[in-house]
């Protein structure tokens, strides 16, 4: 017999790697609100999941390990995506800026300077 939380931490679980695969821009706060609140069941069943543990719940405890490990990567990668399109608007936004003003980065040492620019 394997406990009603166990069965419920794999379907949220699932759900969660799910989720992960969703990398569309224009849906990213909803993505990004969903793993939230699905971290936060997981974080609600996780004191009822405790030992002595029988057969069945240890095997299924394994799979349980594995997909995990799973979870963990599928969300450092999603991660590294919201980050590389952070870097890149960033990059867009500076050279914009670069673009407009293109003498605000110049040394100003030893060069003309005018002020009325």
């Amino acid at each position: 017999m394997i406990r009603p939380a166990l069965t419920a931490w794999r379907d949220v679980t699932e759900k969660l790697v799910r989720l992960t695969l969703e990398t569309a821009e224009d849906k990213r706060d909803e993505t990004i609100a969903g793993i939230e609140a699905l971290l936060d069941d997981r974080d609600k069943l996780q004191p009822h999941i405790a030992a002595p543990f029988t057969p069945e719940e240890e095997v299924f405890g394994k799979s349980l390990v594995v997909t995990e490990a799973d979870v963990q990567k599928k969300l450092a990668q999603f991660m590294k995506l919201i980050r590389t399109d952070i870097a890149e608007s960033q990059a867009k936004k500076d050279n914009m800026k670069n673009y407009l003003n293109p003498y605000s980065n110049v040394a100003r040492d030893g060069t003309f300077y005018d002020t009325k620019q």
